[in-house]
């Protein structure tokens, strides 16, 4: 880090004294640090302080005549080789999603063209709010960076993630930045292969055979893990959803066409199948459009079963070292999922209730009973990105605990 330029924008909250710290941590490492304050920040933090530790001005005000003379925003935001927003609050973070510039912070971030990493801190609610989880999906898809935050007591009292990494990991991921790699995440090496979405089974060549999965889940445990290191190969039936960042991404209509993209994505370290495959399809498709014939009766549609992904990939010979499959369930939900994990001869089976009244299906939160050899761990409601942040760590502990399991 030796020479490299930091800017540092410091917003509103009880975490930003530990910006002081940082800094010391960075200034220490080799690098020059250059400080924005919010005026939330200034709450928390003086630019005395911050400046007696950068050794450099604070800047402040995007309408200052000094400032703009001296050191312009759009230099300022420019002159540095990395952004780090720390503490990032919710409401500085959903200001950069959205586009808005209406500070000097927001402006800088706007109109720099370097790389930004965010040390997000907030309250454990607002961390799991779905606008913060919509707001944290976009800036990844932009190509902004997170460390953290970490889990733990709040100074409110309340218990959970949110709070801001402590300097030491924010300087470690700095590092990493500099030093030409993504982040080392806790499944850095690992290749994972996970499914998602439904498939559509042809009666003809205008109708087809379907599910109501939106592809939500999967797509979070592919973003999930990539965030994570991990490299990621996304199979995925038909849905609405753009790509996620850093994932390679095979789209396919059938269960036969994902089974053998499946098969050609091996071999995989963890295989986690989210897709809601259709157990069967139409023994013969129509070449036509089947046509309505006044007075007759309905053409009768006979079912051929569809080839159980899970299972063949649990029972091959090129089977990941840890196989997750999920049960979409309407009743008995863990008892059904217990039974199905024996059956697939997968590891853990990821169990949810998906009847229309849980808004599962489509939705953006899920409840999740995790069935394994050892028990279920039912995990409370939260949101799918949580779900898949939740997951992956799991995986990232199993593979930790059993390397060669």
């Amino acid at each position: 880090m030796q020479g490299k330029r930091i800017l540092l924008i410091v917003g509103g909250g009880i975490a930003a004294y530990k910006a002081l710290e940082l800094v010391r941590l960075i200034r220490g490492a080799g690098a020059s640090v250059r400080a924005i304050l919010t005026a939330a920040g200034e709450k928390f933090v003086t630019p005395l302080s911050l400046a007696s530790l950068t050794g450099d001005k604070v800047y402040t005000d995007l309408f200052s005549l000094t400032d703009e003379a001296e050191m312009g925003h759009i230099e300022l935001s420019r002159d540095a080789d990395l952004l780090v927003v720390a503490p990032a609050t919710a409401n500085l973070m959903a200001r950069m999603a959205a586009g808005i510039a209406d500070d000097l912070a927001t402006t800088a971030l706007l109109a720099t063209d370097k790389p930004v990493l965010c040390a997000p801190a907030m309250n454990v609610r607002m961390w799991q709010h779905p606008a913060t989880r919509r707001n944290v999906e976009t800036l990844q898809r932009d190509g902004i960076a997170f460390v953290g935050p970490d889990a733990g007591e709040m100074a409110c009292g309340e218990f959970g993630p949110g709070r801001l990494a402590e300097p030491a990991a924010i300087l470690a991921a700095i590092r990493e930045h500099f030093a030409g790699r993504a982040p080392t995440g806790a499944l850095s090496g690992v290749r994972v292969l996970v499914t998602a979405g439904p498939t559509h089974e042809p009666i003809d060549p205008v109708r087809y055979i379907a599910n109501r999965s939106s592809g939500k889940q999967g797509y979070a445990i592919a973003a999930a893990a990539a965030a994570a290191g991990a490299d990621v190969i996304l199979v995925s039936g038909p849905v609405g959803l753009p790509d996620p960042a850093g994932v390679t991404t095979i789209r396919v209509e059938t269960a036969r066409e994902m089974l053998a993209a499946v098969e050609g994505a091996l071999p995989a370290d963890v295989g986690i199948f989210a897709a809601a495959v259709a157990d069967w399809r139409v023994e013969t498709e129509g070449g036509q459009k089947i046509k309505k014939q006044k007075g007759a009766a309905p053409p009768a549609l006979a079912l051929a079963e569809n080839p159980d992904i899970l299972a063949t990939i649990a029972g091959g010979a090129k089977r990941p070292r840890l196989v997750i499959g999920f049960a979409a369930e309407t009743e008995k939900v863990i008892e059904h999922a217990t039974a199905k994990r024996q059956r697939k001869q997968a590891d853990w089976i990821l169990a949810n209730d998906v009847s229309p009244d849980t808004g599962v299906m489509g939705g953006d939160a899920n409840t999740i009973h995790l069935v394994g050899a050892g028990g279920v761990d039912s995990w409370p409601q939260m949101s799918k990105i949580e779900v898949a942040e939740r997951l992956v760590a799991r995986i990232a502990a199993a593979l930790a605990q059993s390397p060669r399991a």
